[in-house]
């Protein structure tokens, strides 16, 4: 099915999606995307979606089982509180991506903005996972709670990124994991010490964690036509938090 939005509200393009999918709809295209919020958003169906164009903020929004694939670039809030399911963004994406995201994964080409990953958690289970391509802004992380962040940091999908973020080629910004009490990020490169929060650490992975990257990497490799084995030749840094409960003392009596 094929639902052209051009000029369409977004309330209204969302009810188109919302009927088809209650029909019986597994495969959508939606064809001049310009920004339309909420596509996809507390949808739980096995149907997948095909966006041409870009897709406003809140894409998939406690969204509970469909794939969403993205020919272009996505705005923020994307994965908000989402479920389950599968979101691959063949461009850059903005600030605030998964948010609270308890399970699914969210895959993009490109770049992130700032609070990539904040208050994501696992749940029931569950293990929610972003991966970015390029780099990532500040706040990464912040008060995550579980699940997996990855920053690849490809010289192809990086290059001609703000230069207030990359101006000396750092694949994340600074104050990653701040708040941080569970999950993990990796990083693939450097990071510097005074570039993450005071409540995470920084590890090399082991022989463990190196097999759990592959498993996730190969679905990712496979998306956007990427050599896994080169991407795994480069070291990666894990980091995780101190404490589960970093600020019990601030909170607790």
């Amino acid at each position: 099915m094929v639902i052209n939005a051009k000029g369409v509200y977004y309330k209204d393009l969302n009810d188109k999606i919302y009927k088809a999918v209650k029909n019986g709809e597994k495969k959508i295209t939606l064809k001049n995307i310009n920004g339309q919020r909420y596509i996809g958003s507390n949808l739980s169906a096995k149907a997948r979606i095909d966006i041409d164009g870009v897709p406003g903020n809140d894409l998939a929004a406690f969204m509970d089982g469909p794939e969403i694939y993205i020919n272009d670039n996505a705005q923020d809030v994307v994965a908000n509180t989402m479920n389950s399911g599968k979101i691959v963004v063949n461009g850059d994406a903005g600030d605030v991506l998964g948010y609270g995201m308890r399970g699914g994964r969210l895959f993009i080409k490109g770049n992130v903005g700032y609070r990539v990953g904040i208050h994501m958690k696992s749940y029931k289970g569950l293990i929610p996972i972003i991966i970015a391509g390029g780099i990532a802004r500040d706040f990464l992380g912040e008060y995550m709670a579980g699940g997996v962040v990855i920053v690849l940091g490809l010289d192809d999908v990086s290059k001609g990124s703000d230069s207030s973020v990359n101006n000396d080629h750092r694949i994340v910004g600074d104050y990653v994991g701040t708040g941080m009490h569970g999950g993990q990020i990796y990083i693939r490169g450097q990071v510097e010490k005074y570039q993450l929060g005071a409540e995470v650490e920084a590890h090399e992975p082991d022989k463990k964690d190196l097999k759990k990257l592959e498993q996730y990497l190969k679905e990712y490799c496979t998306d956007f036509g990427f050599d896994l084995k080169k991407i795994m030749k480069k070291d990666f840094v894990k980091l995780i938090p101190h404490s589960s409960r970093p600020y019990g003392d601030l909170y607790c009596y």
